[in-house]
């Protein structure tokens, strides 16, 4: 039976599409860089190439995403890529970040330029900022402070769950009615964080704000939980883009894939309400 392989498989947006994937009654292969794998797994680690030359074994659809961390991601997915080109793969779903195609320089703007000349069936599908950060990067701040503490002023972001990417990956990936397209996703309206904190103050019942903070405080945070300085610089960076407006725009491409709406922060906020609360 042919398989769809997915990297990433055991993060936000891999987890959810894994469960997508297999709701269809797709085989997946989940790819891991861990030696040892389950029935379900595939050795591959995009660091050190290990694994790369047998990934695709009995696979005919991919895919791809660059593990977080780390800013050479057209060094980590170009390969990949090139694999799956060798492989003649019927489809790979490649993603990527909203406003990479702004820099044709830029690492993931690379990794999309050589998956569009492939000469495979592609899509590229590039996410703003996900609601799960709240859950998951800033939850210190929140449970610690009782505020989410970033330096993006008032500027706002359509944030998307990233249960609706999954979705939007698992149709591209079993279908190929928008073949060969790149599509931008957001979700369904653009709040600034203090929105946000509103938000999940009403579903959760606590006091939680938002603090302003200056970047300096923001590197100084990043590099004491011991994140590698480069991608710290690069979290500085996406997050002056955010602070200088890029966010904010919306799309319809989650409605357009899916046939359903994105959804709402407040629905995000009410199913991951525990996470607060801990």
């Amino acid at each position: 039976m042919n398989k769809i392989l997915v990297l990433g498989a055991y993060g936000t947006v891999g987890t959810a599409l894994v469960q997508a994937l297999q709701a269809q009654g797709q085989a997946v292969a989940k790819a891991t860089s861990r030696t040892s794998q389950g029935a379900e797994q595939v050795h591959l680690n995009l660091l050190t190439g290990e694994g790369l030359a047998t990934a695709f074994s009995g696979v005919d659809r991919a895919f791809l995403l660059s593990p977080p961390g780390h800013v050479n991601q057209d060094e980590l997915l170009c390969p990949v890529i090139q694999a799956a080109r060798q492989h003649g793969l019927k489809k790979v779903v490649l993603m990527s970040a909203m406003g990479a195609d702004a820099d044709e320089a830029a690492p993931l703007r690379k990794a999309e330029r050589l998956l569009e000349a492939s000469g495979l069936a592609w899509n590229v599908i590039r996410p703003n900022w996900f609601m799960q950060n709240f859950n998951s990067y800033w939850l210190h701040g929140i449970l610690n402070q009782g505020a989410i503490l970033l330096p993006t002023g008032t500027a706002r972001g359509s944030f998307i769950d990233a249960r609706d990417i999954a979705d939007v990956a698992a149709a591209l990936l079993t279908g190929h009615a928008h073949d060969n397209l790149a599509f931008d996703l957001t979700g369904p309206q653009a709040l600034d964080h203090t929105q946000v904190a509103a938000i999940l103050s009403q579903e959760t019942g606590r006091a939680i704000g938002y603090q302003d903070i200056t970047p300096e405080a923001m590197r100084a945070g990043l590099l004491g939980a011991g994140l590698p300085a480069p991608y710290v610089e690069f979290m500085l960076l996406i997050l002056g883009f955010f602070k200088a407006g890029y966010a904010e725009r919306t799309t319809d491409a989650v409605q357009q894939i899916t046939g359903r709406a994105p959804r709402s922060l407040q629905q995000y906020a009410r199913d991951y309400r525990g996470s607060w609360l801990a």
